[in-house]
């Protein structure tokens, strides 16, 4: 992958910004030599040929105006430029959520959520010197110095033959320098990924290091990365100093041979006082553009090793889909959505979670689907749900494939409710609202009458607008179950998936959440993850899956009579329960 490469098309994408930039950076050069040169005249004639103010006037008014002029392009510069950045952070920001949400929860869950925030917020951001300061500059290092050398050349052939030879050094240590920059910055970066990634997870789960008494060892842990991540920053600052050191060191020297020649030549009359004075000027300017390069090269090397890790997410791609065969019409005219020969596998596994399942999803009817930890349940759900994608088989929904289907628009068609709902540090409103933002009250409240969140509102301070905390911490696994079907009321989808909503509920409230489970499921086609196998018993189809194959399908009176893994169960759940 050419780094390089890729932020030069993401520039060449909003480039009309950047070249405005650059043509008002190089009018602002213009100036520069002009207001050098009436600065050098005003100073000659008011010291060298002791011209009065009103004779000075006419130079002073053109210093102004070309300062003037130079302040308001530079000014204009530096906006184009900002501009132009915004855009690209903007579009970029939207790439990566769209990626990742293409990817789904099943890659989300894959990696470490502080990296990736980190990368989504701080990546990003990272680029700002990269795009603002980095790339004009670059022009600006090259047309300034050629310009000046332009305007030096014609009456000073030495000075500018010193400039010349003395204006490669700059861009050959910061090559030198360069390199070991960028690498120790991408080791930075690296670190402080890993570093933000194992703090958040150790936050996340501070309840349960509290709970085993492992707190004290992470927060050790945690001041180790913090030191080798400190350590990484200095190494850093000291390359970044070590070259600012280097590169002034080269200006000033060809500033102090340039002023040691004029003065020599000067006092031997071979140059005017104002042209000397004006290429003495013009010689600080010369490398200003060539050290600020260097500068804004280190600035913009975060976001460089930034883009690396931004660039792996924006790379990946939903698991291949290869449609190998598809359901015959009859079937795809009964059924809502039709399972041939699917097979899914995660990246990095050994063993496939589904092999070759076959079987239909009736319309408007409930089915089940059970089986032991590992059987391939949630990997189900998540095929149905577009988070993963099969390596092989056909999914069709009334007899066409589910990908002409596009993604938002099949959401919109579903409802979930998962074990654990995610829950934001909202109002409860806004948290059963998520589902659709342009539900009428009478719709909340029937949705909040419909789970028997009706009295829980009641009893809060502020009711609807009360702040639950993040994951719903004011809130207990029940009522935040409740929320979760609440929204499913309120988003009305024909079809809808449970994916063990009641697992971690005591028999009480189970039995009160399958209440409103039963008025949810009414006139839906309905797929349900099992637990409790008493749960399913009315469920019109029951899917049995073992070691992600599919073990036995039909209704529960029929998978009594034939026996194996659900009588079994369903004998050894009843015996728990006496």
């Amino acid at each position: 992958m050419n780094i390089d490469r890729r932020l030069f098309q993401l520039l060449q994408e909003e480039r009309a910004p950047f070249i405005l930039s650059v043509v008002a950076g190089s009018i602002s050069s213009v100036m520069l030599i002009g207001q050098a040169f009436w600065l050098s005249t005003i100073i000659d004639g008011a010291f060298m040929q002791k011209k009065g103010l009103g004779e000075l006037l006419s130079p002073i008014g053109l210093f102004a105006l070309f300062s003037t002029l130079r302040m308001l392009f530079n000014w204009a510069s530096h906006g184009e430029a900002n501009r132009g950045t915004v855009a690209i952070r903007k579009k970029l920001f939207s790439r990566l959520t769209g990626t990742i949400g293409s990817l789904g929860p099943v890659y989300a869950r894959s990696v470490q959520s502080g990296r990736l925030s980190t990368t989504l917020l701080k990546g990003v951001e990272a680029l700002d010197a990269y795009f603002s300061s980095y790339i004009p500059q670059i022009f600006l290092a090259l047309f300034t110095p050629l310009l000046i050398l332009a305007a030096i050349f014609p009456g000073d052939w030495l000075s500018g033959l010193i400039l010349l030879l003395s204006a490669p050094l700059i861009p050959l240590f910061m090559i030198l320098i360069g390199k070991t920059a960028s690498a120790m910055t991408e080791k930075q970066w690296k670190t402080m990924s890993r570093m933000s990634g194992y703090f958040l997870d150790v936050l996340q789960g501070l309840p349960t290091l509290k709970l085993f008494a492992e707190s004290e060892r992470q927060r050790d842990t945690i001041e180790e990365a913090g030191e080798t991540f400190r350590m990484a920053t200095m190494r850093v600052l000291k390359i970044a100093f070590l070259s600012s050191l280097t590169l002034e060191l080269v200006g000033t020297i060809g500033t102090a041979i340039i002023a040691v020649s004029i003065g020599l030549r000067l006092m031997d009359g071979q140059l005017t006082f104002q042209h000397a004075l004006f290429v003495l000027v013009l010689t600080p300017d010369f490398f200003l553009p060539l050290r600020q390069l260097g500068t804004k090269f280190h600035a913009g090397m975060e976001g460089v090793s930034a883009s690396k890790e931004i660039f792996e997410i924006l790379d990946r791609s939903p698991a291949p889909f290869r449609e190998t065969a598809s359901s015959g019409g009859s079937a795809a005219e009964k059924s809502a959505i039709v399972f041939t020969e699917v097979t899914c596998t995660y990246p990095g596994a050994f063993r496939p979670a589904l092999e070759g399942i076959s079987f239909a999803i009736p319309t408007g009817k409930t089915t089940a689907v059970i089986g032991p930890s590992g059987a391939g349940k949630s990997t189900l759900v998540n095929l149905l749900l577009r988070f993963q994608e099969p390596a092989e088989g056909s999914l069709t929904i009334d007899g066409r494939p589910i990908h002409d289907t596009p993604l938002a628009r099949w959401h919109e068609k579903i409802s979930w409710v998962p074990q654990h709902p995610t829950l934001f540090n909202a109002t409860l409103r806004e948290n059963i609202l998520l589902a659709r933002h342009d539900a009428s009250p009478e719709e909340l409240q029937g949705a909040m009458e419909q789970t028997g969140l009706s009295e829980f509102v009641a009893s809060l301070p502020d009711g609807l607008d009360t702040m639950i905390g993040e994951q719903g911490a004011r809130l207990s696994g029940g009522e935040a179950q409740r929320v979760a079907l609440a929204r499913a009321f309120i988003k009305n989808a024909p079809f809808l998936v449970l994916d063990e909503p009641t697992s971690h509920t005591d028999p009480e409230l189970e039995t009160a959440l399958r209440s409103s489970m039963e008025a949810l499921m009414q006139g839906r086609t309905t797929v349900i993850i099992a637990h409790r196998l008493e749960t399913i018993q009315s469920a019109d189809q029951i899917v049995v899956l073992n070691e992600g194959k599919l073990v036995r399908c039909g209704t529960h009176d029929e998978l009594l009579a034939a026996g194996g893994f659900y009588r079994d169960a369903m004998r050894l759940q009843q015996e728990e329960a006496a």
